[in-house]
């Protein structure tokens, strides 16, 4: 049994309060130019967290404009490759000393138990900057060897100015993800995070300017797909594309990306992931690791184990015993320590 204390120990984060909910352009924290805002809500509760300035396309040129200027006159691409992995380096550090600040925030916005959201959204965006960091200065070209008195070799260039859009199930980590190799690579960056949990990535971008980023390099823009993710994907200054969701939107990104300009383009979509259980398992395992395959995150995963293949011969003591462990996962508060799952993200 979990003793009050320890409940309590992780209620305390639950009166979290964001500090950030403008647009990050050029640098600077900015109101969205047509005074939009749009509110973020508690999924555990219903209740309203903030209202959050909503990008929209003047936001979007504004700042693609920046991360261009940033790219093609700021210092970033002409910055030692070492220096930026020391940048990379300091935002990880910054992230671990907020670390409590930032799994409650994605508990709060997203509805991910406390303790899941600080071990392993928290803790692996840690591990994701550190390891691009140790990157940055390790990309090389090659020599080839070619006939005559020639010197044949290749140098890799960063991509340029990248418009990333990420996905409301792992708000923090995505960001990370898609950050941590665009930012070691030299280029720039403009973000649209997911409109149901912009809070984390509006934080991050309070700690990328701590740790002594540029102007311009990282610009984030909370809003809404048809409207600033659309004019993302289609803004002819902008190189590439990076987008994790929805197959459905994978396609409209590609559509879009292409009507101005050939970028390139990155999609991690949704799949549908089996477990096939053998009549030769140890049943105890696979019942556990089916339940996380599912269970885990709520079930919101790209690759949620969603379908179990399971072998006829142990079909029926399979399916009893699953759905007793099932039955005693507590759903509930997610900044208590003893709920083994959140709400979904919204009713949707």
């Amino acid at each position: 049994m979990l003793s009050t204390l320890a409940i309590r120990s992780f209620g305390k984060h639950a009166n979290v309060k964001p500090r950030v909910t403008q647009l990050l352009i050029d640098g600077k924290f900015v109101n969205s130019a047509s005074g939009k805002t749009f509110d973020t809500f508690n999924p555990a509760t219903e209740a309203k967290i903030a209202t959050v300035q909503e990008a929209g396309v003047e936001d979007v040129n504004r700042a693609v404009n920046a991360a261009r200027k940033a790219f093609d006159e700021g210092p970033w691409r002409r910055m030692a490759a070492s220096e930026r992995g020391h940048l990379l380096y300091k935002l990880a550090d910054l992230v671990e000393k907020h670390q409590d600040e930032l799994a409650a925030l994605e508990a709060l916005d997203n509805g991910k138990t406390f303790s899941f959201a600080k071990a392993a959204d928290v803790g692996l965006t840690i591990k994701t900057y550190r390891y691009y960091a140790g990157w940055a200065d390790k990309i090389h070209g090659q020599t080839i060897s070619i006939g005559g008195p020639f010197q044949c070799y290749t140098k890799e260039e960063p991509v340029g100015v990248v418009g990333q859009i990420i996905p409301w199930n792992f708000p923090l980590l995505m960001q990370a993800w898609k950050l941590g190799p665009a930012l070691a690579t030299g280029c720039t960056v403009v973000m649209k995070p997911a409109e149901q949990t912009p809070l984390s990535a509006l934080r991050l971008g309070e700690l990328i300017m701590e740790a002594g980023f540029p102007e311009g390099v990282v610009n984030i823009l909370p809003g809404f797909g048809p409207t600033a993710g659309q004019a993302l994907a289609q803004h002819s200054d902008v190189d590439k594309v990076a987008f994790t969701g929805s197959t459905e939107i994978g396609f409209e990104i590609m559509r879009h990306s292409h009507k101005n300009n050939l970028k390139r383009i990155t999609l991690e979509l949704g799949g549908k992931s089996a477990n096939i259980i053998m009549d030769d398992a140890d049943i105890d395992l696979a019942i556990a690791q089916a339940q996380v395959g599912l269970f885990l995150n709520q079930g919101q995963c790209c690759i949620a184990g969603s379908r179990v293949f399971v072998h006829e011969k142990i079909y029926d003591e399979f399916v009893a015993r699953s759905v007793e462990a099932t039955k005693k996962r507590k759903v509930g508060d997610p900044f208590a320590a003893d709920t083994d799952q959140g709400p979904q993200i919204d009713n949707e």
